[in-house]
């Protein structure tokens, strides 16, 4: 019997991941600090009783060593993401919980056979555009001046043409813009130097926007899906950054989970950061759209001439990678719309903490306004 620790194993993707390894007769344990901006209410009802549960943070030594013993395939899901004006706890979970992770498997000795990584989409600074004269182009991150100026277009690093997103491969450059996204950086550079050096198999998956049932209610940073939710139900309107026709490719976490089985299972992707994706692009406002005509709240989006800056602006993942070792989507954007409606509706109190937290990314400076510098 194969022996899994998920780390972050009561979030949104962990979760899930949890589940489907427990289904295929794996024995798992789940490892969760059941952060209180996603667990406002502690452990969830829907963590696997089939799985081991261990409450503690990966920052902490022992914890770690503890959580490892008895472990062959580690699914590291643990992070602290979205848009949060932290800074020193990205670093401290993302990147050094990481590698002190991957320092302990090294000097226990510890039999891990592979480590499969949670990445992201946010390792790029832009999608991958085509330009009419150069072809496909990786633009640079939109400077904060052309934001400020109301100008959302993405530019042929070239001849500064505007592009047309198309999927961007494994291959295109990563940076980070954005806290969060430098420290995946770091996550997975770390995962896969690391598996080259002590000869373990390692892979990172970069997760596009991912959603589904239990993506948290609680926490304002992230999920966009989850947060025009929260507002519609409570009678607010959907907030759209810039225009609202940035665009996104969204996964059913399902799908995500079954990503990372497949990671598990075959040798292929060792090595190698590989992009998970629809290779489907859909503008927020379409998403803001179908939200409110589902849940049959019609109320039409703010726009307020709000920007983040280091945000892209199109993103369509190229899965070329995974789909070479089977990996095709089930679950489409209707029907998993569907599915997490459905999950909402069935949550008790279901509240607006957006709000307080735009105002305190405006004040935090994370949040910029056209015209103002």
């Amino acid at each position: 019997m194969k022996r899994a620790l998920v780390t972050g194993g009561a979030g949104l993707i962990g979760s899930h991941v949890a589940d489907l390894l427990v289904r295929e007769g794996w024995r798992v344990r789940i490892l969760d600090n059941l952060e209180p901006n996603t667990h406002k209410r502690g452990r969830p009802a829907w963590i696997n009783r089939d799985a081991e549960f261990v409450q503690g943070d990966v920052r902490d030594r022992a914890t770690i060593e503890n959580a490892l013993s008895g472990t062959d395939i580690v699914f590291h899901q643990a992070a602290y993401g979205g848009y949060m004006p932290e800074m020193a706890k990205y670093v401290e979970v993302n990147s050094l919980g990481t590698a002190q992770m991957l320092e302990v498997i090294r000097e226990k000795n510890f039999p891990i056979k592979k480590v499969i990584v949670a990445s992201s989409q946010a390792v790029y600074s832009e999608g991958a555009g085509e330009c009419p004269k150069h072809g496909l182009v990786f633009p640079r991150v939109r400077p904060v001046e052309q934001l400020q100026r109301g100008d959302w277009s993405v530019r042929c690093p070239i001849c500064n043409e505007p592009t047309r997103s198309v999927p961007t491969p494994e291959q295109a450059p990563v940076g980070g813009e954005t806290v969060y996204g430098l420290t995946k950086v770091d996550q997975e550079k770390l995962v896969l130097l690391w598996g080259k050096q002590v000869g373990i198999p390692t892979v990172a998956l970069r997760y596009s926007c991912t959603y589904g049932p239990r993506q948290s209610i609680f926490n304002p940073y992230t999920g966009v899906i989850a947060i025009f939710c929260t507002r519609l139900l409570n009678s607010l309107p959907p907030v759209l950054y810039e225009d609202g026709e940035q665009t996104r490719d969204f996964s059913f976490v399902e799908d995500v989970a079954r990503a990372n089985l497949l990671a598990a299972t075959t040798d292929v992707l060792d090595g190698l950061p590989v992009n998970v994706g629809s290779e489907k692009g859909v503008t927020v406002r379409e998403i803001a759209q179908r939200v409110s005509d589902a849940l049959g709240i019609r109320i039409a989006p703010e726009i307020n001439g709000e920007f983040r800056p280091g945000e892209m602006r199109h993103l369509i993942s190229g899965t070329d990678t995974i789909r070479a070792v089977g990996y095709v989507p089930q679950v489409d954007l209707r029907e998993g719309l569907d599915r997490y409606l459905d999950w909402i509706r069935s949550q008790s109190d279901v509240r607006d903490y957006f709000s307080e937290a735009a105002e305190n990314l405006r004040n935090k400076g994370i949040v910029h306004r056209v015209g103002i510098s």
